[in-house]
C-alpha cells in the first residue's frame, strides 16, 4: 500500500513540473526592428509590421532598332522528295536574297519544319485518299535596319515566288539596358514620392529603405501586318513598314522605415 501511494506521489510531482514549465515558458525577442527577407523566397516578414510600404513604376518610350521578320515557303507535290526539293530551292533563294540585304547568316533561325501528307475525302469511295505531300520551312529574320524592312520584304517575296509565305513582322530593342537604367530611376523616384505623401499624411518622419525588390521588366513586341499599296502601273511600291514606338516598363517594391 505505502509502494502503491509512493508511485502515486512521484507521477503527480513529475505532471505538475511538466505543467509548470509549460505554463509559465516565455518566449522573448529582441527589442529593434524585426523586419527580415526569408532566404530565397524574395517574401519580406515583419514581426511588428512597421514601415512604408509603396510599389514605383517606370516608363521609357523607346522607337525599336530591330524589326523580326518571320517568313518561310511551303510546297506541295506528290511524292516527298519533289516537296522537298521544291522548298528546299526556295528557301536558298530567300536566304541569298537576305544575305544580299545584308541580314547575317547567325541572324537567321530556323523555327519550324515538317513534312506532312496532304489527304482529301473521297465520296465515291466513301475513304481518305493521299494527294501528295506538303513541306513547310519557317525562319525568323533579325534586321537591323528598320528603315529596310519594307524592302527587304518585297526582295524576298519576289525570290521565294509562289512557295513564300510572309507571317508578320514585329519590333524590339536589340540592348534595353540604357532603356532600363531609365525606367529604373523613374521607378524609384516614383516609389519614393508615394513614401513621402504618405508619411506627411500620416505625420511621420520617413526614414531609409530597408527593402526593395525590381520586378515587371517588360518590352512589349509590337506586330505589323504586311500590306501592299495598290498601284495602277510599274513599279509596284515598296511595301510600307512602320515600327512606331514600344514602352518598356519596370516595377519596384520599396519599404521605407519609420524614424
Amino acid at each position: 500500500m505505502k509502494r502503491t501511494l509512493l508511485l502515486v506521489g512521484i507521477c503527480l510531482a513529475v505532471v505538475a513540473s511538466t505543467m509548470g514549465i509549460t505554463g509559465c515558458g516565455r518566449v522573448s525577442y529582441p527589442e529593434g526592428n524585426l523586419t527580415e527577407l526569408l532566404p530565397d523566397t524574395g517574401i519580406i516578414v515583419s514581426q511588428q509590421n512597421t514601415g512604408i510600404w509603396v510599389t514605383g513604376e517606370g516608363k521609357v518610350s523607346a522607337v525599336p532598332d530591330v524589326a523580326i521578320l518571320s517568313l518561310g515557303v511551303e510546297a506541295q507535290a506528290a511524292t516527298v522528295a519533289e516537296a522537298q526539293q521544291q522548298a528546299a530551292e526556295a528557301m536558298e533563294a530567300v536566304k541569298e536574297e537576305l544575305d544580299k540585304s545584308g541580314v547575317a547568316e547567325k541572324d537567321i533561325k530556323t523555327q519550324h519544319f515538317s513534312i506532312y501528307p496532304v489527304r482529301r475525302w473521297d465520296r465515291d469511295k466513301d475513304e481518305e485518299i493521299l494527294v501528295g505531300y506538303r513541306v513547310t520551312n519557317t525562319v525568323t529574320a533579325k534586321i537591323k535596319k528598320v528603315d529596310e524592312a519594307g524592302i527587304i520584304i518585297d526582295a524576298v517575296t519576289k525570290a521565294g515566288g509562289d512557295y513564300i509565305r510572309i507571317n508578320g513582322i514585329s519590333f524590339t530593342i536589340d540592348d534595353p539596358t540604357d532603356y532600363y537604367d531609365e525606367a529604373r530611376e523613374k521607378a524609384i523616384a516614383d516609389a519614393k514620392a508615394k513614401a513621402e505623401q504618405l508619411a506627411d499624411l500620416a505625420d511621420v518622419k520617413l526614414g531609409k529603405p530597408i527593402y526593395i525588390n525590381e520586378s515587371g521588366g517588360y518590352i512589349p513586341v509590337p506586330r505589323a501586318y504586311i500590306a501592299v499599296e495598290e498601284a495602277p502601273a510599274a513599279p509596284a511600291p515598296t511595301t510600307p513598314i512602320s515600327p512606331g514606338e514600344i514602352e518598356i516598363s519596370l516595377t519596384v517594391q520599396v519599404v521605407f522605415d519609420i524614424k
